[in-house]
């Protein structure tokens, strides 16, 4: 990598690292494997940086890479995620943590729902992604992330302590 692309991708991950990890975070329900998931889908970026850099939007091209290691953590090794009663601890870098931290209940029901369901809405509704935007980092159709972001609301509806969040309109915003 030539030294213009290797500064453009550091100040690329200097100014996104926090968003991709609070985002990796959303998707894994753990601070340790966010931060192992950005890392692993930012050394990918890294390796075809020239292409990602051509991207309209490198953003969302290395949020997709980052879904999609996130699918492969489950296709290689099939190991369930193992649900604790307390959040992990404050990650300390990063005051944006505070704010998802508070919000337990939330990522103890997103924690539940299947991977691809919990992406479609972390994506949709937490990133704040449309329809078709969301099926382009997904790579599937606008129908699948319609029906998979009704399914996973339904689910989250239904998780005992968000009725009180959904019921009082702050489920859906951030």
């Amino acid at each position: 990598m030539q030294a213009e692309q290797e500064a453009q991708f550091q100040e690329f991950v200097r100014a996104r690292w926090s968003h991709l990890v609070r985002t990796a975070y959303l998707l894994t329900g753990d601070a340790h494997h966010a931060e192992d998931l950005t890392q692993t889908a930012l050394a990918k970026a890294y390796r075809s940086w020239r292409r990602v850099a051509r991207a309209d939007n490198p953003e969302a091209y290395v949020r997709r890479m980052l879904v999609s290691c996130n699918s492969d953590r489950f296709r290689k090794r099939r190991v369930p995620e193992a649900l604790t009663a307390a959040p992990p601890e404050q990650a300390g870098r990063d005051a944006g943590y505070a704010g998802v931290d508070e919000r337990g209940a939330l990522l103890r029901a997103l924690a539940r729902l299947p991977p691809k369901q919990r992406a479609v809405v972390v994506m949709r509704y937490w990133e704040d992604l449309s329809e078709a935007e969301v099926a382009d980092v997904l790579g599937c159709s606008v129908g699948t992330v319609k029906s998979q972001a009704s399914k996973g609301l339904a689910k989250l509806r239904a998780f005992p302590g968000l009725s009180r969040m959904t019921s009082s309109g702050q489920g859906g915003s951030r």
